[in-house]
């Protein structure tokens, strides 16, 4: 890229990278505040209620709360099912705390795992998903194809003895594409998705589909194809025996020649990221 792209790059995903901190700073706020006896409901207008304090007016889709077996998605079937709950925390549970805020007209797309207290297993599972966060960012720098890439990050969760969680999303996905959108004095929603990020995302699926790429990362022939360039919320998500764990966070993908640049995490100060940085 040109040193004028870059340099127009670098102020977008300045803009990026702000929403996506201040979603995860909201998470860790939130998840400060759980106790036991509260409910999936009560967390998710937590977070709604600490982002709109903050200036938050859109949504690529409202905050989501999971707790208990609900974390490794127990039984879904149906999209409603997603949605929070009257589900109550008690000590050791661990829970999962998903929020899509749009700030300035800039999207994250971030998620969040921990426990009411101790529990071995989700610690397990977050320290085992550092290794599907290199895997995905080595094989997208290979440009290997969308589609190979999920298969590979199936088969290390086998290998490491964990179910796929992400699988009972909607389409399957690991991940989609998100993108700036307009602002709006007021922002309606659909099915707890904001309209406009909806609008985008379907203007990119029909743009993709005719230049043969989609803007959902899954496992379907959809996904045949090398990553696109642009920003790719990812999210891994573990089960096992009833408890999961996940992040999400957003991928830069460039048509930059240089392997460093031609795909890198929007930001490595985040918890997650810490973690598995305090352990070594």
């Amino acid at each position: 890229m040109t040193t004028a792209a870059n340099s127009g790059l670098s102020t977008r995903l300045r803009g990026f990278r702000q929403v996506q901190r201040l979603a995860y700073e909201c998470a860790e706020a939130v998840a400060a505040r759980l106790e036991p006896g509260v409910s999936e409901r009560q967390a998710a207008r937590m977070q709604r209620e600490w982002l709109r304090e903050r200036g938050v007016r859109d949504w690529f889709h409202l905050p989501f709360a999971w707790f208990g077996d609900r974390t490794a998605f127990t039984g879904f079937r149906v999209p409603l099912q997603f949605f929070p709950t009257d589900r109550r925390l008690t000590p050791g549970m661990p829970f999962i705390l998903d929020m899509a805020p749009v700030y300035q007209g800039y999207t994250a797309d971030i998620g969040y795992s921990g426990s009411l207290g101790t529990n071995p297993v989700q610690d397990r599972l977050m320290d085992d998903l550092e290794a599907h966060r290199e895997l995905i960012l080595r094989e997208v720098r290979e440009r290997r194809s969308l589609r190979e890439i999920y298969e590979d990050v199936d088969r290390l969760m086998v290998r490491q003895g964990y179910a796929n969680r992400h699988r009972a999303y909607p389409f399957g996905v690991i991940a989609h594409k998100v993108d700036q959108v307009k602002q709006r004095r007021w922002s309606p929603h659909v099915l707890g998705f904001g309209t406009q990020s909806l609008k985008g995302l379907a203007a990119d699926a029909l743009h993709g589909h005719r230049e043969g790429w989609s803007p959902l990362w899954s496992r379907y022939r959809f996904s045949d194809h090398p990553p696109q360039p642009g920003l790719w919320a990812v999210e891994p998500h573990l089960g096992f025996r009833g408890t999961g764990a996940k992040f999400e966070e957003i991928l830069v993908v460039t048509d930059s020649r240089d392997p460093e640049q031609s795909a890198f995490w929007l930001d490595d100060d985040l918890p997650h990221v810490r973690r598995w940085a305090e352990a070594k």
